[in-house]
């Protein structure tokens, strides 16, 4: 409760002193003459990303504290030192030379590619949540007429991504550990993907779509179509142009105790029989973001 109210008071000084900020110095607080640096950089920690942001705005004291490293850590994940540590690109030597807020920044803005290349990881820039991607080429992927990883195509995070004819029946199926992810925070599972060129046909591609897990493994999924229009992928600054999204179920992490959770997409077989079309399905990975 304590917490709450310092919190509380301290977003109210914020926007007072914003309020006043246009106005003469001798009508403002000097809130170095109230608390001393160490304790105003506490009661930020408490706060967000957001509003420490904001206080670095109000004043050069107030910048020095809410830039400092005791309160951007507080924002970085409880095993961040862990998960750079696993980086392979950049190198993790870059990302503890950091300060805590670049480092915070950094990941939110450029996802870092962890082990043998397979997994991606970044941070949800409100929250500081973990997101996830898991790589092409940890999925498993059956029929299709799958033609194996490609190499160097273009925007995409990891060097190789996955390739299907869509002449058959195929299936993508995906697992991510939920301790890895954030505790308490409802998720949501994308496939990341491209469509090939069609010829003779339409551009999208009737799926069922599963996020389950092993308790739950026979419920069934919903279907969707995979459209160029309907799952255009927002701007990224990782080069998230040309690639598409789609949600394929959500799911809640308590505190990562329910083992992994499993995403799976299975071609319905419609395609074969009501269109003709020859085209293929680029996918890079299915990401792990949490949910607004």
């Amino acid at each position: 409760m304590g917490n709450c109210s310092c919190v509380h008071n301290f977003r109210k000084q914020i926007a007072y002193e914003e309020m006043m900020k246009e106005q003469r110095s001798d009508t403002r607080i000097d809130m170095s003459l109230v608390l001393p640096e160490d304790c105003i950089s506490q009661i930020i920690s408490y706060t967000s990303p957001q509003d420490a942001c904001r206080a670095a705005l109000v004043s050069s004291f107030l910048r020095e504290a809410a830039d400092s490293d005791a309160v951007w850590e507080k924002f970085l994940p409880s095993d961040v030192k862990d998960i750079i540590s696993q980086s392979s690109s950049p190198p993790s030597a870059y990302l503890n030379s950091l300060s805590k807020k670049r480092l915070y920044h950094h990941l939110c803005d450029h996802p870092i590619i962890l082990g043998n290349g397979t997994l991606s990881f970044q941070l949800e820039k409100q929250t500081g949540k973990k997101c996830f991607m898991v790589g092409a080429r940890d999925l498993s992927v059956r029929g299709g007429e799958a033609t194996g990883p490609i190499q160097s195509v273009p925007d995409s995070r990891f060097s190789e991504v996955a390739e299907l004819k869509l002449l058959q029946y195929y299936r993508i199926k995906g697992e991510l550990e939920t301790k890895i992810l954030s505790p308490k925070t409802t998720y949501v599972a994308y496939l990341v993907f491209k469509l090939g060129k069609t010829r003779g046909g339409r551009e999208y591609i009737p799926v069922q779509l599963r996020v389950y897990f092993e308790r739950n493994k026979n419920e069934r999924g919903r279907s969707v179509y995979l459209d160029p229009v309907q799952h255009r992928r927002p701007s990224q600054k990782d080069g998230g142009n040309g690639w598409m999204q789609a949600e394929m179920g959500e799911f809640f992490n308590e505190d990562g105790d329910d083992g992994p959770v499993f995403c799976s997409l299975q071609e319905t077989g419609e395609l074969t029989t009501s269109y003709s079309v020859q085209c293929s399905l680029l996918v890079e990975g299915i990401e792990f973001r949490p949910k607004f």
